[in-house]
């Protein structure tokens, strides 16, 4: 998922995706733990996306401190 793409989400619509995309990284890892993953860079990808998820949300809460 592009940045650009993350910023246009609400709040709401973050937590909901963040909550999604850590489902989905547990069933990844459940996967590569049993030997069936396919693409091990799935897992990270998955990490940087949640990262920049999180970031976007935590520049909201600063900024919205600060009007």
């Amino acid at each position: 998922m592009d940045i650009k793409e993350i910023r246009k989400l609400t709040d709401a619509d973050l937590k909901n995706k963040i909550k999604e995309t850590k489902e989905e990284l547990f069933t990844k890892r459940m996967q590569q733990a049993s030997g069936t993953l396919e693409h091990p860079t799935e897992l990270r990808a998955l990490r940087k996306t949640v990262a920049k998820m999180k970031t976007v949300l935590r520049e909201r809460e600063l900024d919205g401190g600060n009007k």
